[in-house]
């Protein structure tokens, strides 16, 4: 079994070495971590950040690239974390690194607009000249797609990038997605654009995806190959014993367990469409006295203002941040994941939601429609009146065990390993010794 090596980059004193590794236990995964800026980093006399450009030889077959955990996108991090487990079960020479955060973490929170220059120096300027020192890798993965970009420091290894969605791409360009972009956003999303034209293979991780990939890149020789490799479960979900359940979510003084609650997983992306959410459940109110819980970003106000002229909002509970074990949970006692976003690249929720007992109600389009794989109540996103009505029919005990038997039956499609081994037979074809 391979086992992960530790690399390490020089820098200025007024930053701490900073080490890129990973254990196989996805419990122990852990954020990097750097010394504070000296104090006086604002000074006229302030150091200078200086990277070594000693080479850095590499024992890894593959090297994964993930995401500036700054920009806090856990669903790329979970990816990049699973195909790490993945491929070191599987006993291949693996290692992950990812640009850290040196000048993003100098700015205060507050200043959004600073901070988020601030990390493109870190993406862009500081973990390409990082990049450019490493040899002796066989193969490059790219996670995510939005760093696409860093290909290009790879002239000579096969490339293989991870396209999640061309969502914000496809905003970019014009097409209605609820990802309207900015002028700046609109010339970073050409940019990964021209650059996955360049690498060695595109894995779309869903039909639609590819479709759009294939619209978008072209069919010519001079774009890479294109295939789907569907995303495997990024933690075992599974049901749960009733007792585990209640010890998991007793901790969780709003949540009020001897009431029924909707869930919906999901960040506040317009295109998750919480909205819909609130004005679906809303419709079921005199009915039930169930709860509506949302477990991801914190709601913002107008959601909430939204809640109280529809009078639910005591209804209401937010759940921040939720790490699986409580997720698994969660799954395991709802109602009903209600899902009605308007565009995905795949749609994890629908499948972790199915793995653990839990019907599912989502918005009857590719790839959600897919995911789900004819095990839930799929309704048009406009047809909020029908959401409420599935809902309210999955409290009848046989349409609920209908519902729950065909989505365990279905999240079976969703292993990790599998995934993993298609990867690995990908690699192969890209020339990566066996």
């Amino acid at each position: 079994m391979a086992s992960s090596v530790s690399r390490q980059v020089s820098v200025s004193p007024s930053f701490s070495t900073a080490s890129v590794s990973l254990p196989r236990d996805p419990a122990k995964l852990r954020q990097f971590r750097l010394r504070r800026p000296s104090r006086d980093w604002f000074a006229a006399d302030r150091p200078t950040l200086t990277v070594s450009t000693a080479p850095t030889p590499l024992t890894a077959m593959v090297l994964l690239i993930g995401n500036f955990q700054p920009d806090h996108q856990q669903s790329m991090q979970r990816f990049s974390e699973m195909m790490l487990r993945e491929l070191l079960e599987l006993g291949i020479a693996a290692e992950m690194t990812r640009p850290e955060a040196h000048f993003a973490r100098l700015v205060p929170a507050q200043f959004v607009f600073l901070r988020k220059w601030a990390g493109y120096i870190d993406k862009f300027i500081i973990f390409p000249r990082r990049l450019r020192r490493l040899h002796g890798v066989e193969l490059i993965h790219i996670c995510d797609h939005s760093n696409a970009v860093y290909a290009k420091h790879f002239p000579n290894v096969p490339v293989v990038v991870t396209c999640h969605d061309l969502l914000a791409v496809r905003g970019a360009l014009g097409e209605e997605t609820d990802c309207p972009a900015s002028w700046t956003g609109k010339i970073l999303q050409r940019w990964i654009l021209a650059a996955l034209r360049g690498v060695s293979a595109v894995v779309c991780v869903s039909r639609a995806t590819e479709a759009d990939a294939l619209r978008l890149l072209g069919t010519s020789e001079n774009v890479p190959r294109i295939t789907v490799i569907e995303n495997g479960l990024n933690y075992k979900y599974r049901p749960l014993p009733e007792e585990q359940v209640k010890a998991r979510l007793g901790k969780l003084s709003q949540l009020k367990l001897d009431r029924p609650f909707v869930l919906h997983v999901g960040s506040h992306l317009r295109r998750k469409n919480r909205a819909g959410v609130v004005r679906i459940f809303a419709r079921t109110k005199g009915h039930w006295n169930a709860q509506l819980v949302f477990a991801g970003d914190r709601l913002y106000n107008d959601l909430w203002t939204q809640a109280r002229a529809l009078g639910i909002a005591d209804r209401i509970v937010e759940i921040v941040s939720a790490d699986s074990e409580l997720l698994e949970a969660l799954y395991n006692q709802a109602h009903a994941l209600l899902f009605p976003s308007r565009f995905e690249g795949f749609g994890w929720p629908i499948a972790e939601a199915q793995a653990c007992g839990c019907p599912v109600l989502c918005h009857d389009a590719a790839p959600m429609s897919d995911v789900a794989g004819g095990a839930a109540l799929l309704r048009d996103t406009g047809d909020e009146d029908g959401f409420a009505e599935d809902l309210l029919r999955l409290r009848d005990p046989a349409t609920r065990e209908k519902y729950r038997e065909l989505g365990l039956q279905n999240a079976t499609r969703f292993s990790a390993k599998t995934m993993a081994e298609q990867y690995l037979a990908l690699y192969r074809g890209l020339g990566m010794a066996t």
